[in-house]
């Protein structure tokens, strides 16, 4: 029988071990390669069944693009507790709210920030919740009641952005610092997490944050907006690279300076449904939802190839049927006090608010919404109906907010989305402030368009007589004057900013004389103020 050399075993042998190492040198390059592409590729949205959940903590998209990581978010309040308003009271200083979950304690993440694991990391960012959500307690020292739809009376986004921004520059926001605080926290990081992803994302969002800090400069240069207070337009200019902060000597290429300082309230959100045709922001400048929408989505981070349609309509869909809560579900109406003052809202107010606090709509053959055309007449945007314009020559009130939206503005608003279908188109430059339906009138203090006057029965007084400095932020209500507590500068912990109606920008003046009310009686006064509670 014959046998195979020595030498042809050994070969077959080390050939089997060449064919074992190549498939292993191929194998293991591939399995990591999986592995990687498993781990660092995917969109995974947190997602709420409730669609008042979805709302308050669902994503929009903008954690793709200018999300935190998930810890990094946890961790900075500890790390950079100086650049706090309130270092002990962490994001909740700067007015956030964190609700309690099913075993009582705190949710991680407040109202108004979602998260969504993107490219293996999880990330977080705000949500139109953080704008338009708040609270409200009846006495001191009770819970506070969340009301999702409201304006974020408490939320101060310029000590947000400032704080990120001082973070940022701080020598602490580096790996040293901010990983320790990171496993402080229980975050289980793994090796790549350790050593990989999280010292590259502290250096990159580091950057970023520098970046946009130079860019956004001029919130240096303004005065503080407060709580519930936003320069939403220079925001706009920031992204068409406006010049807003000059340097010496360079002030013609500036943009006018009459348009900054321009902060106004977060508005209300409910009732879309019925608000469809009329002239929305605070100005009028548009009378597209959809739009409008779309571009407040900026605000929560998104860009159009990141913006997350299908999410965001769930928002639209809740929003158009939302309701405010009843005032009398926390407070009593004196009912027949109310009955006397409907005839003086119908006689003073209905013409420019709609009928009630429930009956507004515009009718059906005004609701149309269509792109506006170059050189078109715009006169049928004015005149004392609800969802329409009254000129700032005949409202008075302040009108850096109506000079902040310029023609120039519009016409780059209108670049936004080129080669979507939804193109933006329905901008366009007014003269000034629209007439709002009232519905949930009075979760809606402070009033006017910049929050320039604390409560309603303030605003039926002429504005010699409104007050000239308040304190905004405080969550405890004020049931006979309607409107939030404003003469309190603190209350245990929390400091209340205080309001200054001499600044640029907050003046309280306008909205007075014999069309507005502030010369009745007393008497129809508080009737009337009485019956407003029932919007």
């Amino acid at each position: 029988m014959d046998t195979a050399p020595p030498h042809a075993d050994a070969a077959r042998r080390w050939r089997r071990r060449f064919i074992c190492l190549a498939i292993l040198a191929l194998a293991l390059p591939a399995a990591v390669a999986f592995y990687l592409l498993l781990r660092f590729s995917g969109d995974e949205p947190v997602d709420y069944a409730a669609p008042e959940q979805h709302f308050k903590y669902g994503s929009t998209g903008g954690e793709i693009a200018s999300g935190f990581p998930y810890w990094i978010w946890r961790a900075l309040p500890q790390v950079c507790a100086q650049h706090l308003p309130d270092p002990g009271r962490g994001y909740e200083s700067l007015g956030f709210i964190f609700e309690n979950g099913a075993e009582g304690r705190p949710l991680d993440l407040p109202v108004g920030v979602s998260r969504r694991r993107y490219q293996g990391v999880d990330r977080v960012f705000l949500n139109c919740a953080a704008c338009h959500t708040s609270t409200v307690r009846t006495v001191a020292g009770a819970a506070p009641v969340v009301i999702s739809g409201m304006p974020a009376h408490r939320f101060d986004i310029m000590d947000f952005e400032k704080f990120f921004f001082r973070c940022a520059a701080d020598p602490k926001f580096t790996v040293e610092h901010v990983i320790p605080e990171i496993e402080r926290l229980g975050a289980g990081l793994d090796v790549i997490d350790r050593y990989v992803v999280y010292p590259v994302a502290i250096a990159l969002m580091r950057d970023r944050i520098l970046q946009l800090a130079g860019r956004f400069d001029f919130v240096w240069d303004q005065n503080d907006w407060g709580p519930g207070r936003v320069d939403t337009f220079s925001a706009n200019k920031v992204l068409f690279n406006f010049p807003l902060v000059c340097a010496d000597g360079d002030e013609k290429r500036c943009v006018d300076e009459r348009e900054l300082n321009a902060a106004g309230d977060f508005p209300a959100i409910w009732n879309q449904a019925q608000k469809k045709g009329m002239q929305l922001h605070w100005d009028g400048n548009n009378n597209s939802t959809e739009e409008r929408n779309k571009n407040a989505a900026f605000g929560t981070g998104t860009l159009p190839p990141t913006i997350d349609l299908a999410r965001i309509a769930r928002v639209e869909n809740w929003l158009l049927t939302a309701r405010p809560p009843a005032f009398d579900s926390f407070f009593a109406i004196d009912e027949a006090l109310a009955a006397q003052g409907a005839p003086v809202y119908k006689a003073y107010c209905a013409g420019c608010h709609g009928a009630s606090g429930a009956e507004f709509a515009l009718p059906e053959a005004e609701r149309e919404v269509r792109c506006v055309q170059p050189g078109e007449s715009d006169a049928e945007l004015y005149g004392p109906r609800v969802g329409r314009i009254t000129r700032w020559e005949q409202i008075g009130t302040d009108r850096r907010r109506l000079d902040s939206f310029s023609e120039v503005l519009a016409q780059n608003l209108s670049t936004n989305y080129a080669g979507y279908p939804w193109r933006f188109c329905h901008f366009r430059k007014t003269h000034g402030y629209a007439n709002m339906p009232l519905d949930g009138l009075w979760l809606r203090a402070p009033y006017l368009h910049n929050g320039s006057v604390p409560t309603l029965h303030d605003l039926l007084e002429p504005s010699a007589n409104r007050p000239k400095s308040f304190h905004r932020g405080n969550d405890l209500y004020d049931p006979v004057r309607v409107g939030f507590v404003a003469d309190m500068a603190a209350e245990g912990e929390r400091r209340y900013f205080r309001y200054d109606t001499r600044a640029k920008g907050n003046s309280n003046a306008g909205h007075e004389g014999r069309d507005y009310g502030t010369e009745l009686p007393d008497s129809e006064k508080r009737a009337l103020l009485e019956y407003l509670k029932t919007f």
